[in-house]
């Protein structure tokens, strides 16, 4: 392996690593569904979809295996996006990018626990943003297409750029191998409408 190959994978390495520190499990507690969630504040602020916490009694599992009764404190079913609040602080959330910067081809990684593969990562490519055209996007929503295979239990995870920064929360799987998550701008709007400064 040439010293440029050698230093790419290191710092994919790297930036999997920082990814994964996000991440956490979302479960219901009546044991009948599993998704993934994303840590957006260190005082027990999680994002995940609308559809994973559709059972209402939900709890969040951290990294180390600690499991916390979830509170839903914001939701919304079009934008499939919810907001859980645990009893947790000192958890560390993931640093933030800009989803209105992405340009098709530039490189993603996507954060879930696929069919209960645990903190699993995959990379892919942007496909397109915050494009409306049905054949990819049923939803009519603001979404990031990404060129990879989202599967159950990635739904809710952390959508990162190629320098680890938050830029979306997937959500679902179009179509072969096409992938959406909700631009992380979209997020912002809806927990500044939502929470207001609890959501800073």
């Amino acid at each position: 392996m040439s010293n440029i190959l050698r230093s790419l994978n290191a710092e994919m390495g790297d930036v999997v690593a920082a990814i994964r520190e996000s991440l956490v499990e979302v479960r219901s507690v009546d044991g009948d569904g599993a998704g993934a969630g994303t840590v957006w504040h260190s005082e027990g602020l999680v994002l995940t979809n609308s559809h994973v916490v559709q059972h209402r009694r939900v709890e969040v599992v951290l990294n180390d295996g600690t499991r916390h009764r979830a509170r839903i404190v914001a939701e919304d079913a079009q934008l499939d996006i919810a907001a859980l609040s645990i009893d947790a602080v000192g958890l560390t959330p993931a640093p933030l990018g800009e989803s209105r910067d992405l340009k098709p081809g530039q490189l993603v990684f996507a954060a879930g626990h696929p069919w209960g593969v645990e903190r699993a990562v995959a990379t892919g490519v942007v496909i397109a943003v915050s494009e409306h055209r049905p054949a990819f996007n049923p939803t009519r929503r603001e979404m990031i297409a990404i060129g990879l295979d989202l599967r159950p239990g990635n739904s809710g995870g952390p959508l990162a750029d190629a320098q680890g920064r938050l830029v979306g929360i997937n959500t679902m799987l179009t179509g072969p191998s096409v992938g959406l998550a909700v631009p992380v701008h979209v997020v912002k709007r809806f927990l500044k409408y939502a929470l207001g400064s609890r959501a800073a």
